[in-house]
């Protein structure tokens, strides 16, 4: 047969290096594979300011999963589009295409569409639009890598991201998911247990993400992907808003060290090396 010298010849059969990875296994009335509690939320690290092109910025990692979010505007609205005195915010949600186990497509797919719809749904409350008449928003947001909660980690990068940029907002938006596994609650949850589980009945399991805004105490975006029964809904609603309320404080500590770099004056450091040059000179 002629060889193709353009081609790295290869086996003719092959398997995914996925085979070959290690799987965590849980015995029954162990804790989570990564030692959490039920409602235990994993490492936060959140970093505002970390795209110089754009007007804010944020990046989040919760656990292995990773989001970047940038924000550029206010900026005009095109002219031939509908005349309103009320700003607009636009989202735009885009997974890696190394983000996930699987390779994922340079298109946008609904997921994602459906992902963006949920980011914007949450921010709107907590924009002032009226700040900004004619204008429009963008927000654009990538999933880095995606091992678990990577909508709630969305969001709140995403309100991260307006916040560094400026934008005039009622109140930051925290984001969090539960995955209920019967009649376990897992906050937070990974990948792994985000996929259903064998012996699950059709009435109690699901995944639920809200978006909160954590100092008015109002719940801006609310999703269920699964079955849940009345009551299990309500009280997985109730850890979600815990875990948001767990994840607010760290959105302040990021904002005030970032406005703190913006503004040399409000920066102990710049202040005290400032002092320090001016009591030199004297």
């Amino acid at each position: 047969m002629p060889t193709d010298s353009r081609r790295v010849p290869g086996p003719q059969d092959s398997r995914s290096p996925h085979w070959y990875g290690k799987h965590a296994t849980r015995q029954e009335g162990d804790t989570r594979p990564d030692g959490r509690g039920d409602h235990d939320l994993r490492p936060v690290y959140l970093h505002a300011g970390v795209v110089s092109q754009a007007t804010g910025s944020a990046y989040i990692e919760m656990g292995q999963t990773k989001v970047i979010a940038a924000v550029y505007g206010p900026r005009e609205i095109a002219r031939r589009e509908e005349f309103t005195m009320k700003g607009r915010l636009c989202c735009e949600l885009k997974f890696a295409t190394f983000a996930c186990r699987r390779r994922r497509q340079h298109i946008q797919d609904n997921q994602e569409k459906d992902g963006a719809l949920i980011v914007l749904q949450a921010l709107e409350p907590a924009v002032c639009l009226d700040r900004f008449p004619k204008s429009q928003v963008d927000v654009y947001i990538t999933v880095l890598q995606d091992d678990g909660s990577a909508l709630a980690a969305a969001i709140t990068c995403a309100a991260a991201g307006l916040a560094d940029a400026g934008v005039m907002m009622y109140d930051i938006v925290a984001g969090c998911s539960v995955r209920q596994c019967g009649e376990r609650q897992l906050l937070d949850p990974s990948v792994g247990e985000e996929l259903s589980q064998e012996g699950e009945s059709a009435e109690d399991h699901g995944m639920v993400t809200v978006g909160l805004l954590p100092s008015l105490n109002q719940v801006s975006a609310l999703t269920l992907d699964g079955h849940l029964q009345q009551q299990t809904a309500v009280q997985a609603v109730k850890t979600c808003i815990g875990g948001c309320q767990g994840i607010y404080p760290i959105l302040k500590d990021c904002l005030v060290t970032s406005t703190r770099k913006k503004i040399p004056a409000l920066d102990p450091k710049s202040s005290h090396a400032s002092t320090e040059g001016q009591n030199g000179q004297t």
